[in-house]
């Protein structure tokens, strides 16, 4: 599985001035907009392809009602947190029940030293990937959780996982 945060990841809140590729929506008039970029659908449906894609952020529904149409996604299940507004770490207990006893990858820009204690404990295999709010998702960071589910020798993520992982390194091979 692949767990998905939104501010910092897909919507790069830090940047000082909205991202090239990016365009700004104003889902919530009372805040700052959301930059998102419709170029990280095709990304999105590479990791799709590789990965069981799980909503991990404070969006919560929203996420689906809101982003999952303009990113190309179905809707994705989401994982329940405390009420906004929380701490980052208050993230960890509920992945970890949600993420219990599959592998996973975690891509979000609040990272805490409970998310990276919760990883080096756990017996299955598990990446945390960390985003930099000001850029957000990157090519390298779709590479990089990729190529790690190719590691995954007998841990079956997704039917076309093996289709999917084929095509990517094929690309890589190519650059």
């Amino acid at each position: 599985m692949l767990l998905l945060d939104v501010d910092g990841v897909l919507n790069p809140y830090a940047a000082v001035s909205c991202p090239a590729g990016f365009g700004e929506y104003a889902f919530f008039p009372a805040e700052e907009p959301v930059r998102l970029c419709e170029g990280h659908a095709s990304w999105l449906a590479d990791l799709g392809e590789a990965y069981e894609l799980i909503w991990a952020t404070g969006w919560g529904v929203n996420a689906n009602r809101l982003l999952a149409p303009l990113l190309g996604l179905a809707q994705l299940p989401v994982i329940q947190f405390p009420p906004a507004p929380f701490r980052p770490e208050d993230k960890v207990p509920a992945i970890a029940a949600y993420a219990e006893g599959r592998p996973a990858v975690w891509i979000d820009d609040m990272l805490t030293a409970e998310a990276y204690a919760w990883a080096d404990r756990r017996a299955e295999p598990t990446l945390l990937i960390a985003a930099d709010p000001a850029e957000g998702l990157t090519r390298a960071m779709v590479d990089e959780a990729l190529s790690w589910a190719a590691t995954l020798d007998g841990d079956p993520i997704r039917p076309r996982r093996r289709l999917a992982l084929h095509r990517h390194l094929r690309r890589l091979r190519t650059r």
